[in-house]
Order: C-alpha cells, then structure tokens, then sequence
C-alpha cells in the first residue's frame, strides 16, 4: 500500500516539472493508485539521464513507491510501447480545463490511468468514455477502470466511434488532420486536445506537435502547445494529403501565431497557417475579419 504521503509528494514532483495550474488535476494525481493500471511487478520504469550518462536509462523496480515519479513505465517492450510520460501528458490534461460535470472522450486510453485521472477531476456528475484500440490494453483498462462507475471502456478504433456531444476530447494519438467528427462533437466551450504528426519512417509512430482546439460562439479558437511530441498514430484519421500538408506547414515554422481553425469554404489567404480542403489553421482570431492576422496575444 503507498501512502498518501508518497502520492503527495509525486503530485508536487508533477507540478514542478510541468507548472500546471489545475489543483483538480494534482489531486487526482496524489489520489490515484498508479500501480493498479500498470499489472504486476517487477515493472520497467524509464527515467532521465543520470550524471556521466546518455539517453533514457531502464530501471527494474518491485516497490510500487518507486511508481511514483515523473517517469514511463514499459507495457511492451517488444513495442516501445509505455503508459504515458507524467510530465507529458499532465500539460494535456491542464489545457483542456476539466472541471466537475464535464462529459470527456478519451482516445488511446491505454491501461487507463490517464482515463482514471480525468475520472477524478470531472466526479460522479461527469462521464468519461475511455476507448482503446488494442485488445490486450483494453483488457487491462476494462478491469482496472471498473472502480470508476463514470468511466466506461469501449475497446475498438476511437477514430470511427462518434464522440456524442463532448465538453472535452483527448486524443493520445497521432493524426495528420482534426476529422470533423470530432469537431462537431464539441459542445459550445468544448476543448479538444489533438497530435498533429507526420511519419517519421517508424511503423506506427509519428512526430509533429499538439493542438488545443476550443469552440466557441464564432468558431473554433485554436493554439500549439510548445513542447513536441512522438506518439503512436491513430491509422484511421491519418491522410497522405493531408500529412504533406501538415509537413510543408511544420517546416515553415511560425506555429505559434495560429489563432484560429476554420471550416468555411475559402481561398489560401496570408492568413493560412495550413489550408487543407476540409479545415484551416489560420493566423486570425475567430472574432476577427477573414484574412486578417494576429499579432501577439
């Protein structure tokens, strides 16, 4: 049994690493028991360099203490495949701005902690739907979720599932374009947190950056997070076009003056970060006239 004080103290250790501002979320990371979505020990935990060395260094660990700390753990080694980075996605969780009552769609929820995590800030007047497209992982988040009555587990592609209308939507997993399913999923003030990734010549495996979409009364606002990310692909929300597009946008650089997503019908503008047939990463602020852009905040 780890006490609360070791959970506590992996709480603050988040905080620090990550300055996240959501006392809901730290809570939740100093409540959930991290050892029950990560099946029995020894596990694998993949940590920072340590002084005089390079690259991520691999520790065995059997003390479910030792869980505790801003580092991966190995599901599948075969597969490079881990639970999530702490210090990665608690970012993600932050800038969705969960609250209680909110209704959340969790794609690539793995084993189910991150799923868990947003099960404690959104509370019983919340539901999360956490959908997993390995069977093996949605096993494992079936059973280690079943303590959580507002969560329920599909296992299946989370590309092709409708959301329903959603306050929040998590994708961990990359994609080359927003799909419009998810879009049109998003309640007014809905949040959806999405990888854009280009292939990288892994199999599976992309690199690109995170986009933070909120619809609003006017449109869709839209941001970068400023850390990169590498991730598993979502195969079904994946388009060659669409990637090429993303390719050319990425090496232009200048991903932070994106304001805006938008989805009406025009023409490649000044303003275009990327124009694609279906939607447009655009420089203007949904308030503001087509083609304008945006300077600073």
């Amino acid at each position: 049994m780890v006490s609360e004080t070791v959970r506590k103290r992996y709480a603050g250790e988040i905080e620090a690493a990550t300055g996240i501002r959501s006392q809901a979320l730290l809570r939740a990371f100093a409540t959930v028991p991290r050892e029950q979505f990560l099946g029995p020990a020894p596990w694998q935990l993949l940590t920072a360099p340590v002084v005089g060395q390079t690259g991520i260094q691999s520790i065995e660990v059997s003390d479910p203490e030792r869980l505790y700390s801003n580092a991966s753990v190995v599901l599948d080694p075969s597969r490079s495949l881990t639970n999530g980075n702490p210090g990665t996605l608690a970012p993600w969780l932050d800038a969705l701005d969960l609250a209680v009552g909110d209704s959340v769609f969790h794609l690539g929820c793995g084993t189910g902690y991150y799923s868990a995590l947003i099960s404690e800030i959104v509370g019983t007047a919340g539901r999360v739907t956490a959908v997993e497209v390995d069977p093996k992982l949605a096993s494992i988040a079936l059973d280690s979720l079943a303590a959580y009555p507002n969560v329920e587990v599909i296992e299946g592609d989370g590309g092709t599932i409708p959301p329903g209308q959603r306050d929040a939507i998590l994708i961990n997993a990359g994609v080359t374009h927003p799909p419009a399913i998810w879009l049109d999923s998003l309640k007014t003030g809905g949040r959806l947190l999405v990888p854009l990734t280009v292939d990288v010549g892994m199999p599976n495996v992309g690199k690109g950056v995170v986009l933070l979409v909120r619809r609003e009364e006017l449109g869709y606002a839209a941001r970068f997070l400023a850390t990169p990310v590498m991730i598993f692909t979502c195969t079904s929300a994946r388009d060659p076009n669409a990637g090429q597009l993303l390719m050319k946008a990425l090496m232009s650089g200048a991903m932070a003056s994106v304001r805006s997503l938008r989805r009406d019908t025009h023409a490649p503008a000044e303003s275009c970060w990327l124009h694609a047939p279906d939607f447009c990463l655009s420089t203007s602020r949904t308030d503001q006239p087509h083609g304008a852009t945006t300077n600073g905040n």
